[in-house]
């Protein structure tokens, strides 16, 4: 192979893996939140998450992309490992098609795609448009660089250096090694089984090699799961095990039925003879919908492996136990004044979890324990989770035919709810504080340590009182909490004095001092939030009362 050829054959795979990124960006773009909204649906019914995971891996043609959709929703707490698991099983299949659509040999069609995709792409101005051009010109480079590998891999034919290496793959497991590590390199399963498909239609690769390359390659694409994993909660991680070790089982299964039994791949070549690379593509979805049939009735088995890999914490157990309405279970079904007094219980019990994180995060600040950081990461998806479904059943509640007392109350505590949430976040930003400093916080001096932590007693001790004054909705007690977010304003107003006096002598740390203001806001924050949840519920003539 001389150098004109070997760049040749490194600028088509090149050009055919800028031309899959570019159509599956196309197509996500067009899709816009649409497949991750449905993802968000799916359901506990695995055969219906297969079918989903098949269904959106083939509209944006990327598993990667539909099992990090995957990863971020179970990471979030927006699904469960057991309902991730069948959605990953289905993005296995949905990859497949990649290879059915270029075992056509659509190569001279490129042109004309290249030509449709920058015109569509360049000249016109609707958004939709453009993505539909994206979406061709990838198509189009995707063909040209198939086209130009094929053209480069010819002199390889008569290579002594690469006929001794295609003599090596002839061993089964050394030709699956091989496809796990340069999947794993190309970071994606339809592209390297393209590449070994256009090496077998060019006579280079037997068919034989190729199937044990395409056992490879599903391991090998599993490797963005786990490099995108790696800066994710525990949840998230296990979501990219739960892949790797579906992929593993997968790879032995039919590692060992295609070597006992040749015969397996005899029957998918008789489906199309003379044609390998339809036989290297029908392969690759065989494989797939075989691996998930299999083990689709194992799916909790697979978990119970993750879960025993990255063992379940206790603040895991706190999670799911919390991360769910104790009060408000039955909405649709209840008087509306009824569903009210729930939604009072429940924002009782969400003020208390925003308020300890609060206190748990300034602590967090503090200590040189860095365990404290997950917890308060854990309580802050709580939060979130029970402030949105808190106000779904509001915003459902006040969509019913209820009075207009009724429909004010509801608005009100969806206020509530948003305000509780708001601390919550707070408590978010102390902790990013500390992550973002590292051991710089611990050039605060004595002063200024004091300063933050007499500051977060005043703040939680009027988030204490807006919490008891909205619960029983005795607003004797506002007065009192005015005073006492006062209190932390004039607190808050004397720290950052006392701060430019130990800035302008030199007795401060300027990174430190930047945060020290930071916290310091944001408890001033939570104590505004907090009065806000403490007047909410005031009904409109007594606070014209009050103004008079």
């Amino acid at each position: 192979m001389t150098v004109t050829q070997f760049f040749t054959l490194l600028g088509g795979v090149g050009l055919f893996l800028y031309g899959m990124t570019m159509m599956s960006s196309g197509l996500q773009n067009a899709a816009g939140d649409k497949l991750r909204v449905l993802l968000e649906k799916v359901t506990s019914n695995k055969f219906m998450a297969v079918f989903l995971g098949i269904a959106v891996t083939v509209l944006i043609q990327s598993s990667s992309a539909t099992d990090m959709m995957v990863i971020g929703f179970v990471n979030s707490g927006l699904m469960q490992l057991a309902e991730a698991i069948a959605v990953i099983m289905g993005a296995n299949i949905g990859t497949t098609i990649t290879a059915q659509i270029t075992a056509f040999d659509l190569t001279a069609l490129s042109p004309f795609l290249l030509f449709a995709g920058v015109i569509m792409y360049l000249f016109i101005k609707d958004q939709m448009a453009k993505h539909a051009g994206s979406i061709v010109l990838g198509f189009g480079m995707l063909f040209v660089g198939i086209g130009l590998i094929k053209q480069a891999i010819v002199p390889l034919s008569q290579s002594p250096v690469f006929i001794s290496f295609l003599d090596g793959l002839r061993n089964p497991l050394l030709a699956v090694l091989f496809g796990i590590a340069f999947t794993a390199l190309l970071q994606s399963s339809s592209s390297s089984v393209v590449i070994f498909q256009a090496f077998a239609i060019q006579g280079i690769l037997e068919y034989e090699i190729a199937v044990y390359l395409v056992i490879g390659a599903a391991v090998g694409s599993v490797t963005p799961n786990i490099l995108a994993s790696l800066t994710t909660n525990r949840n998230g991680k296990r979501t990219a095990l739960l892949n790797l070790i579906f992929n593993l089982f997968r790879a032995v299964i039919l590692f060992t039925l295609v070597t006992v039994f040749p015969q397996i791949t005899g029957f998918i070549q008789a489906l199309s003879p003379g044609d390998v690379g339809r036989q290297v593509a029908n392969t690759h979805t065989f494989f797939a919908i075989f691996a998930v049939l299999i083990m689709l009735p194992f799916t909790d088995k697979i978990v119970a492996i993750t879960e025993k890999l990255i063992p379940v914490l206790p603040e895991e157990t706190r999670s799911k136990q919390e991360m769910q309405l104790i009060y408000m279970v039955d909405a649709k079904n209840t008087l509306p004044s009824v569903v009210i007094a729930q939604a009072i219980k429940e924002l009782k019990r969400l003020g208390k979890l925003s308020r300890d994180n609060l206190e748990a995060a300034v602590n967090c600040f503090f200590s040189k324990d860095d365990d404290l950081i997950e917890q308060v990461e854990t309580t802050e998806s709580i939060v979130d989770y029970l402030t949105n479904e808190i106000s779904d059943r509001l915003i459902e509640l006040r969509s019913m035919n209820i009075s207009e007392s009724d429909v004010y109350r509801a608005t009100k505590l969806t206020l509530i709810a948003s305000n509780f949430e708001r601390i919550s976040d707070h408590a978010e930003n102390i902790i990013e504080y500390k992550q973002k400093i590292g051991r710089a916080k611990d050039n605060l001096g004595k002063p200024a340590r004091r300063e933050i932590k007499a500051l977060t007693e005043a703040t939680l001790k009027t988030i204490d009182m807006s919490i008891d004054i909205f619960s029983r909705e005795d607003f004797s007690l506002l007065p009192e909490a005015q005073a006492q977010e006062e209190l932390v304003d004039k607190l808050q107003a004397d720290m950052i004095d006392a701060h430019m006096e130990r800035l302008l002598k030199g007795k401060c740390d300027p990174a430190a001092g930047v945060v020290f203001t930071d916290i310091s806001t944001d408890l001033e924050r939570c104590s505004d939030h907090a009065i806000n949840i403490a007047t909410a519920l005031i009904k409109p003539s007594e606070r014209r009362a009050k103004r008079a």
